[in-house]
């Protein structure tokens, strides 16, 4: 890995992206044509990258064939061009990992010799705003291939641009190992729970509602005006906007709390839509879109008291169908949901067997926050030469 050093700009040089890459578009064929779909070549659109947070993306929701390819504008993009959404909305990302193609919402950048694809990808991360920025249109905005390629950006020279890609990439290679460490152990946690409570359920255990195992609190929104961006006050959850894996992200605070979840408490949002789950990572303000569940004869047992939520969701879910406007759950829906409760002693057995898994978990996230802050903080110093890197 690089090592991180004193800036130095002499060499770095303002450059126009048309310069550095071949910037290309995308396309959808006129006709729906059956042939033209089910292909072998990989077809995204922003859909695509809606709630990818990843750097290397091989495929999206649909594959488009030759013949589709050949009736539509669209190009075969070759591995490591980096795919940028134009519109609707502009600035999601990602590097192409194989070879594909794009619809119409695309402009994506070829690197030409000059340039590294993935110090081409983090420059346009760090710069995200400034190319929605450049965006026109009445009904949505619009990044235009014209005005991508007269922007200009510092670049420095290739080795010391590939040496700013390694620090970056080291510390997402990092993230990305956690990520998947995360899944693998909420997958172990849940089919134990599933083969403890599911499928060898004891005959003898009591069939109840919700409240008979859980406590819970229906959120309730504060003032609008003690709402803010700045950190004041406590975290702030309305829905599931914030959601991630296991934890939401802390976005916004209020100074004038009026219902709290506690840390560990399972959260699930209970409207628009009713069901998406998390955890909480601190005490925490809960609006009226989200609802917390303890387990009440001990409110350290947030690992079952997580698993048994989730494995009500599809109970849960099922209120997404009701309300004229939108699908919501009710404290009195959550009073009735029917249940079978087991025996305190196979929850404490479990407990102690999947908390350790639980505990690995909590310990990769903080992992994570720490990095991806490290990363972010990184990001604008190193591109725009603040803090240098060694390099041969």
């Amino acid at each position: 890995m690089s090592e991180i050093g004193e800036a130095g700009m002499g060499e770095w040089k303002e450059c126009k992206l048309g310069d550095v890459s071949e910037i290309v578009g995308g396309g959808t064929p006129k006709t729906k044509v059956p042939e033209y779909w089910n292909g072998e070549i990989p077809w995204l659109t922003p859909r695509d990258l809606s709630n990818f947070s990843g750097r290397y993306i091989s495929k999206g929701e649909r594959n488009i064939s030759k013949l589709g390819l050949a009736n539509s504008s669209a190009k075969i993009l070759p591995k490591g061009a980096i795919l940028l959404s134009s519109r609707a909305p502009v600035g999601y990302l990602a590097i192409a990992l194989d070879e594909m193609s794009t619809n119409q919402g695309f402009r994506s950048l070829i690197p030409n010799s000059k340039t590294n694809s993935l110090f081409l990808f983090y420059l346009l991360k760090n710069n995200v705003d400034y190319l929605k920025s450049q965006s026109t249109g009445t009904t949505f905005g619009e990044l235009a291939g014209s005005t991508l390629k007269s922007l200009s950006f510092l670049f420095p020279p290739l080795p010391e641009q590939r040496a700013i890609a390694s620090v970056l990439s080291s510390l997402d290679d990092k993230i990305d190992l956690l990520h998947r460490q995360n899944k693998t152990l909420e997958a172990m946690a849940e089919t134990l729970f599933r083969q403890w409570f599911v499928e060898e359920a004891e005959e003898g255990w009591e069939e109840g509602c919700l409240p008979d195992e859980f406590d819970f609190t229906m959120g309730q929104s504060p003032p609008g005006d003690s709402y803010n961006e700045e950190g004041i006050g406590v975290p702030l959850f309305q829905g599931n906007a914030d959601f991630g894996f296991r934890f939401p992200t802390n976005r916004v605070y209020t100074t004038d709390p009026k219902r709290f979840a506690e840390k560990y408490d399972t959260l699930i949002s209970v409207r628009a839509p009713v069901g998406a789950q998390n955890m909480a990572f601190e005490k925490c303000c809960i609006g009226r879109g989200v609802a917390a569940f303890r387990y009440k004869y001990n409110n350290s047992f947030y690992t079952y008291t997580y698993f048994k939520l989730k494995s009500l969701m599809n109970e849960i879910k099922q209120y997404n169908e009701t309300g004229t406007v939108f699908g919501s759950i009710s404290k009195s829906d959550f009073q009735n949901l029917g249940m079978t409760i087991p025996s305190k002693e196979e929850v404490i057995k479990f407990q102690e067997i999947a908390k350790p898994i639980d505990a690995k978990i909590i310990k990769n996230n903080v992992q994570i926050r720490t990095l991806s802050k490290l990363r972010d903080t990184l990001l604008p110093k190193l591109m725009s030469g603040e803090v240098g890197v060694e390099y041969e």
